[in-house]
């Protein structure tokens, strides 16, 4: 583990470049997206090791031989890319450059802002079918405040796993931390599920993404907290309360943070009870606030996660100073 000026500089220029530039459409036409590229080894190792034909231990083995090989590529070819490119400015600006397509920052902010938008201005179904995109639940029965809280806990959890975990592991190993994470957490998305066909082969995905989330969960909930203090109408002493209350009720280990974060600061109840593959699927509430929630209140999410993406890069701004 190596925390230097180089790597925290790589993290600081990764999220300025996603947040000013995103990634560019015409380089997603031409070649392509890294997750994309993840998805697709994920897909072929799915099909080879977790086959129905195939015997319960033996897909259960073939998750962890499967997470094993994801892991392996991922930080393999990134280790070597890293190493061809050096430390000179055009390695550093290309390296910079491929962590910034790991980083979610402004998409996140893009796709949350598209149902708060639909909400306010396309009605329901249009809202529905954007929230869609964003969560992994049954969309198909949330009326508006569903919806609104649907995306307001996508944008909570999706900080604390597509910005502020690649940012982490970025500070610590650089493209090799970046992108061995981003496999990982694709992984889960992907195979890390609790129903019949992935309980056995994505279970040690999903314990793996659990562990390599828990430092970003509790940071994220940091930020949170800290973007509070100076976003109007926010309340980060209620943040603090709602993290504290909480955030190790929720089902998963790591989301409870940052929802309960946003929450607590914004006067909210999120989570609780929810659909998910056509099973309910009972969690606890994350704050004690209103649950009746619209597009104002997302939009108002979303100003408070602004302002913790800004929190985050003054934090790596002045610890690269003082270790320059």
């Amino acid at each position: 583990m190596i925390i230097s000026a180089f790597t925290l500089a790589l993290a600081l220029a990764a999220l300025l470049i996603e947040a000013f530039f995103s990634y560019p459409p015409k380089v997603y036409a031409a070649i392509g997206h890294p997750v994309g590229w993840i998805g697709a080894l994920i897909n072929r190792l799915d099909g080879w090791l977790n086959a129905s034909r195939l015997s319960a231990e033996t897909r259960k083995t073939g998750g962890i031989a499967a997470i094993a090989i994801v892991v392996v590529v991922a930080g393999g070819v990134s280790y070597m890319f890293a190493d061809w490119a050096g430390h000179g400015i055009i390695g550093f600006a290309l390296l910079a450059c491929i962590i910034s397509s790991l980083i979610a920052q402004r998409s996140l902010f893009d796709h949350v802002d598209d149902v708060a938008r639909a909400l306010q201005l396309e009605g329901l179904p249009v809202a529905r079918e954007k929230v869609g995109k964003i969560v992994g639940r049954d969309v198909s029965e949330l009326d508006e405040a569903g919806v609104a809280r649907a995306a307001i806990e996508s944008l909570a959890e999706n900080f604390s796993d597509g910005v502020v975990a690649p940012t982490f592991w970025t500070v610590l190993f650089g493209l090799v931390g970046a992108a061995t994470y981003k496999a990982i957490n694709t992984a889960d998305s992907m195979i890390g599920h609790k129903n019949e066909k992935y309980a056995l082969f994505g279970r040690a995905t999903a314990l793996l993404d659990d562990i390599v989330n828990l430092p970003a969960s509790r940071l994220s909930a940091i930020w949170i907290a800290i973007a509070a203090a100076i976003t109007p109408g926010a309340n980060w002493k209620a943040a603090k309360d709602a993290v504290l209350r909480d955030a190790r009720r929720h089902r998963s280990p790591n989301a409870g943070w940052p929802e309960a974060a946003i929450a607590g600061a914004l006067g909210y109840k999120l989570a609780g009870p929810r659909m998910y593959d056509g099973a309910l699927v009972e969690d606890a509430y994350m704050g004690t606030g209103r649950s009746e929630l619209n597009f104002a209140d997302v939009k108002r999410a979303l100003m408070l996660y602004r302002k913790a993406c800004i929190v985050q890069v003054a934090f790596l701004a002045v610890v690269l100073i003082l270790v320059w």
